[in-house]
């Protein structure tokens, strides 16, 4: 898979395959990831005043089983533009999803503050009530869902937000009775068979002030969408 989707003066604009890290795993620092390969197509982002954990000019983060763009900037003073941005809210990131469920209803915005689940550390959970158990403080969310159709036996949805808070379609998905399939952390159930990766999300596309990048195509294993 090409790394590089596009780039301008400022931006450049990645491809993150689904069970890929965006940087190297905490044990072991010479592992495949995004940023080892941007680094090998690019090799002029392999500088040293890159701020920590924004190598390379990357901006932003991915979950490894989630596919799809991400940013990296090609100086320090454009990754502090991005950052200040990500912080004010002001980019708009479209995801695609997969859930065997169904639901009554083609769209719905959620506005559900999510925490830290206090059971599972790797867990987040949504603010149902005033006494919902949880770590720490809450964190503002705000995910808007719209159907997008069939895709063979599931159904693929859009997904858009402005915050980001960790898992946050995810666990929103989850609360809304739209569990990606296969995300058995928020009661999606078991993974379809052709997946590589447990769950099906996919970053389309992420758009602010004078940035408009190209939208990263679904992977080859997606399901085609049902006629």
């Amino acid at each position: 898979m090409t790394v590089l989707l596009g780039e301008t003066d400022r931006w450049l604009f990645l491809n993150k395959p689904a069970g890929l890290s965006v940087f190297p795993l905490h044990n072991h620092p010479d592992s495949d990831c995004l940023l080892a390969r941007l680094r090998l197509a690019m090799p002029q982002q392999h500088r040293s005043d890159w701020p920590r954990g924004f190598e390379g000019g990357i901006a932003h983060r991915l979950d490894i089983p989630t596919s799809g763009l991400v940013i990296a900037a090609r100086t320090p003073d454009d990754l502090s533009v991005l950052r200040t941005w990500f912080s004010l809210r002001r980019l708009t990131k479209t995801y695609q999803l997969l859930t065997a469920r169904d639901v009554a209803w083609d769209s719905r915005e959620l506005s559900v503050e999510i925490g830290h689940d206090k059971r599972r550390k790797k867990r987040m959970i949504v603010r149902r009530g005033k006494n919902t158990p949880h770590r720490g403080r809450w964190y503002s969310a705000q995910t808007a869902f719209r159907r997008l159709g069939r895709c063979g036996p599931l159904w693929c949805w859009e997904a858009i937000m402005h915050t980001g808070v960790t898992h946050q379609i995810r666990a929103h998905a989850g609360f809304a009775g739209l569990a990606l399939v296969g995300d058995r952390l928020y009661g999606g159930g078991d993974t379809p068979a052709p997946f590589p990766v447990p769950f099906a999300l996919h970053h389309v596309q992420l758009t602010g002030p004078g940035i408009r990048p190209p939208s990263a195509p679904l992977p080859d294993w997606w399901p085609a969408p049902s006629p």
